[in-house]
């Protein structure tokens, strides 16, 4: 998959595509995933888009990725690392492997660039 288009989009009211979620993954609550891949390639080793989670408790392992929270809340606790409180307007780093817990609050949506 290769994107190359030049575009612009509102980010609140973009529609996305629901995505598979590990149920392993999910702590608590029922929690549910949607997104949409905007630019880049797997071949090219970077993807950007809008993802977005709905409220629960869930676990990842993380990709080296920088995000800004577009609307919502989540509290993203990081094992042997910090606990980052994030709210529209927040930017994110996240590294590679870095072991996460996100409880999110309000569903939260964000703009995310990762290296995969």
């Amino acid at each position: 998959m290769s994107l190359a288009q030049t575009l612009a989009l509102h980010v609140p009211d973009a529609e996305l595509e629901a995505e598979p979620l590990d149920p392993e993954q999910i702590v608590s609550g029922t929690p549910t995933v949607a997104g949409k891949v905007l630019w880049g390639s797997e071949d090219s080793g970077r993807l950007g888009g809008i993802w977005q989670i709905t409220p629960g408790v869930v676990t990842d392992t993380e990709a080296d990725e920088m995000f800004v929270v577009v609307s919502g809340s989540a509290t993203v606790e990081v094992q042997d690392g910090p606990t980052l409180h994030l709210e529209p307007g927040d930017m994110a780093v996240l590294r590679e492997g870095d072991r996460t817990t996100w409880t999110v609050h309000e569903t939260l949506r964000k703009v995310y660039a990762v290296r995969v």
